[in-house]
Order: C-alpha cells, then sequence, then structure tokens
C-alpha cells in the first residue's frame, strides 16, 4: 500500500510519491506574527506535523520548509500603532509561536523569513514585469496581471471568466469571491517600514512572499505546499497564477489543506467570546497533550468541534494509553509468548498504517490502538500476558506515538513555562488553580518522583505501612497519582 492524499488542485485522493527518488520537498505556509496563534492556527499546524512524521515514518527523507511571515499589512499597522520597529514587533510573537508548537510537539520545520528574501522578490517581480504579468502604478506599486494567466481558478474550483481586466486590489487578504489584480508590490507610505530594492521602494504583497521562499528552497517544481482551507483563495490561488507564470512549470504537485474548526458548534470569534490561544487552554489547566490529542482526533478535511467535553475526553485518552504503557513496562508476566498476542501487535501496526495511508485517517489509526488496548488488558486481566509479548506491543505503541507524540509525560514542564509567562506577563489573574496544581506536580521531577516510589514500596516490603502512607501522602500532595496494583506501584501526574 502506499499513501493516497487528497489533492485540492485535482479534487480527488491520489496516490502520493514524490517528484525524484525517494525525497519529499514540501511546503508549508507558517504564521503571520503578528499575535498569538488560536487553536484554529494549531489544527492546521498539528495536521501538517502528522503529515510529515507519517511521511518519514514511511522511508522517505523528507525536506521540509515553513515560512514566517514578518511583514504584511497587519504587521505593519500594528508595529505602526505600537510605535515599534517591524522585528522588534514580530521577534515576540515569533518566539510565542515557536514556543506553542515546541509545547505541541510539533517538529521543527527549515523557517524562512520573509523580510530575508525582500530582495529576491524584488527580482522575481522584475521578471514578471520583464514578461509582461505585471505592470506598475503611478505610486510605484506592482500588480499581478491575472487575465493573462488562463488557468487561473483552478485551484479554488472557481469560474473567474467574467472577472474585470485592470480591476485591482492592493490589500493581502480580500472578498473570497472577487477576482483582481494583486499586488505584487506596495509602494510606502507615511511612517510605513520599507526597502530599497531594483524596482523601486516599498515592501512585498504577501502573495509573493511564498513563491519566491519555497522556489527558492524546494526548486521551481516540488511535491507537497501545505496550508488551511482558508488559504485556497486567494493565497495560494494567487501563488499558483504568479509562480507557474514564471516559470512556465507546475508549481507544487500535491496541495494539502485542513479544515479550521468550530468551538461548540460555532466558529470561532472574538465577538462571540469562544476565541482560543494554545495559552489560554493551558492557563485554564489543560495539558497540551490533551490539546494536541483533540486536535489530532478528527481526520484534517472534516470538520473538528472543539469542546471542552471533547478536551476531557482526550486527556482521559492520553491517560489510559500512558498507564497501558506503564502497565507492560512495569509488569511481572510469566515468561514465554502468546500467539494471540504477537497477532494482535501485529495486526495493530497493519492496521496503524491502513489508516493513516487513507488519506491521513488519524481517527482509524486513534481506533487501531485502543482495540489494541483494550485486548492486551483483558489478556493482563486473565493472566494471559506473557513476558515475551510485551516488546511487540510496546512497539506498536512506539510507532502510535512517533505520529501522535502524546505518550512522554512532560505536561508539567511545558504548563509551568506557560505558568511562568503569564507571571512574567502580569497576567496572573488568569491562571486556573487547576494550572497551579500542574506547577506543583512539575516541581517535583521524575528521577524524584521514583525515587520516592522505590523508597515506598521497599517500606511496604518491610510492612512499614505508616512509612509508605506518609510518602503516598507527600506524592498526593504534590499532584501525583499513586495507584497499587498487583504488578507493583505505578504513578502518573494529574
Amino acid at each position: 500500500m502506499a499513501l493516497r492524499l487528497y489533492n485540492t488542485l485535482s479534487g480527488k485522493i491520489e496516490e502520493f510519491h514524490p517528484l525524484e527518488d525517494n525525497e519529499v520537498r514540501m511546503y508549508a505556509c507558517g504564521p503571520t506574527v503578528y499575535d498569538y496563534g488560536h487553536i484554529g492556527n494549531f489544527r492546521t499546524f498539528v495536521a501538517v506535523d502528522i503529515l510529515q512524521r507519517f511521511l518519514r515514518q514511511s522511508g522517505y527523507k523528507v525536506k521540509y520548509v515553513m515560512n514566517i511571515t514578518d511583514v504584511d499589512d497587519k504587521i505593519i499597522r500594528n508595529s505602526a500603532r505600537d510605535g515599534v520597529g517591524v522585528k522588534e514587533y514580530t521577534a515576540k510573537y515569533e518566539k510565542a509561536f515557536l514556543e506553542d508548537a515546541a509545547t505541541l510537539n510539533i517538529e521543527q520545520a527549515k523557517l524562512v523569513h520573509a523580510t530575508d528574501h525582500i530582495q529576491a522578490m524584488a527580482q522575481f517581480i522584475a521578471g514578471l514585469e520583464k514578461k509582461g504579468l505585471a505592470y506598475r502604478t503611478e505610486d510605484g506599486s506592482y500588480y499581478f496581471r491575472i487575465a493573462k494567466f488562463p488557468g487561473y481558478g483552478k485551484l479554488s474550483k472557481r469560474d473567474f471568466a467574467g472577472m474585470q481586466d485592470g480591476a485591482r486590489v492592493d490589500v493581502d487578504e480580500y472578498e473570497k469571491d472577487s477576482a483582481r489584480d494583486f499586488a505584487l508590490w506596495k509602494a510606502p507610505k507615511p511612517g510605513e517600514t520599507s526597502w530599497e530594492s531594483v524596482i523601486g521602494q516599498g515592501r512585498p504583497g504577501w502573495h509573493i512572499e511564498c513563491s519566491v521562499m519555497s522556489m527558492e528552497e524546494l526548486g521551481e517544481s516540488f511535491d507537497l505546499h501545505a496550508g488551511g482551507e482558508d488559504l485556497i483563495f486567494p493565497h495560494h490561488e494567487n501563488e499558483i497564477a504568479q509562480s507557474e507564470s514564471m516559470t512556465g512549470k507546475p508549481f507544487a504537485r500535491f496541495w494539502f489543506h485542513a479544515r479550521f474548526l468550530l468551538v461548540e458548534g460555532e466558529k470561532m470569534s472574538k465577538s462571540l467570546g469562544n476565541f482560543y490561544t494554545l495559552r489560554d487552554l493551558v492557563l485554564k489547566g489543560h495539558k497540551p497533550s490533551s490539546i494536541r490529542y483533540l486536535l489530532a482526533s478528527v481526520p484534517y478535511r472534516n470538520q473538528l468541534n472543539f469542546t471542552w467535553d471533547g478536551l476531557q475526553q482526550a486527556a482521559a485518552s492520553v491517560e489510559r494509553l500512558r498507564n497501558f504503557r506503564a502497565r507492560l513496562a512495569t509488569g511481572q508476566f510469566p515468561e514465554g509468548a502468546s500467539d494471540a498476542m504477537t497477532k494482535l501487535a501485529e495486526e495493530t501496526s497493519s492496521n496503524l498504517r491502513a489508516g493513516l495511508e487513507d488519506d491521513l485517517n488519524t481517527a482509524q489509526a486513534q481506533g487501531a490502538i485502543f482495540d489494541m488496548v483494550r485486548a492486551a488488558n483483558a489478556a493482563i486481566d486473565a493472566g494471559q500476558m506473557k513476558k515475551n509479548d510485551v516488546p511487540a506491543l510496546l512497539a506498536a505503541l512506539e510507532q502510535f506515538d512517533e505520529i501522535f507524540s502524546v505518550l512522554k509525560d512532560d505536561d508539567g514542564e511545558k504548563m509551568k513555562a506557560i505558568f511562568d509567562w503569564a507571571t512574567a506577563e502580569g497576567v496572573e489573574k488568569e491562571i486556573s488553580s487547576e494550572l497551579r496544581d500542574a506547577v506543583k506536580s512539575a516541581d517535583l521531577s521524575d528521577s524524584a518522583i521514583e525515587a520516592m516510589i522505590a523508597e515506598m514500596t521497599a517500606a511496604r516490603q518491610s510492612r512499614d505501612f505508616p512509612l509508605s502512607d506518609t510518602i503516598r501522602a507527600g506524592l498526593t500532595a504534590a499532584n501525583i497519582l499513586v495507584e497499587i496494583t498487583k504488578e507493583g506501584i505505578r504513578w502518573r501526574r494529574k
């Protein structure tokens, strides 16, 4: 079997193969660093992360590039409002994005910054003008003449046959049903940041940035371009038009778009009071692993309804997986192996791949791992688990976690980092009691907890139950849940 992905360009699911050898050249539209990222943004970034993780797990060498948009209309406007330069303004939010991405275990791509490629963008625009595909206006701005590109609309599947030639739009984001010549280069306005270039003073439009940076890093034609569904038109449509007009070659072969989410059944909106950044959720006491699990729980092309109940269920799912892994790792099982458990591990591994190969069906993959957990737990309870069964089951868990990345028990450390940020920013009132409790848990390292568990185990073996109870009470006060089972003592952070 091979990975099959929905290609927005063709409008159908296709078998994915790279253009050259075994290397996948992949570009993802990253953040515009003008504010903190919201959970809709991070749903897309998690989906793209899962895609590139699965490509690597499938044996591909992945050259993965993501842009940082550090100049656009919103950044220019907000930096002027705050009375700071563009670089100073964007540095804060780029740092926050990278911290938030790490909090969700999103692997970092090679990052490219728009402001580092200004001159290359100006050269590209000059080339388009030379071909008659771009024109200069009286104020020194440059626009792309979309009437010169017959394929305009092929990504978004819209018919722009009646578009008005010469009508222009100079904002980066505009009406979703309009088709007008779009700005490639914007002449400077009083007080705005600008650059001197071969085409004059100004700054690039948003759309030209990704074309130039992706082709510089990955070549004129590459394998896969990813982003949120909101970018299909006009941003990605415009990327295709200017790129293919310049090179005469296909730009990206596959286009991967993740749907945004609803919050409790409604579109996320500040006016509705249901707009949440990742940091908002952590400040409410929700674990990063739970958030990542929930964001990945619905296949990327389906609408995810983000609910508080769903987040609690995600937390329970992660804890169940962690407890199962601990049960396997610490259990005292008889020698030998079971044909049933060997078959279970093999079927789980196969079903995990089958789900992800089917247009990255994360729900099917999650279902496969929990089928294994149920069956293996039943075998343990019935005394049918053997010592040599454990490695294959743990390997299936590892295969799952290479993609979903939720089993490492470091939520407390990550939550403490956001606690410290909130304290430094002077927003302590946003810190929930749940987060304060999680921070108490994070203050105890894993090694310190293991040492206390070992001391507790020794106390129980010597029948010093008062000492055992004292140690357990201390762990409970630090928000460590201790479970005494027939396989031994297990612990987890609350």
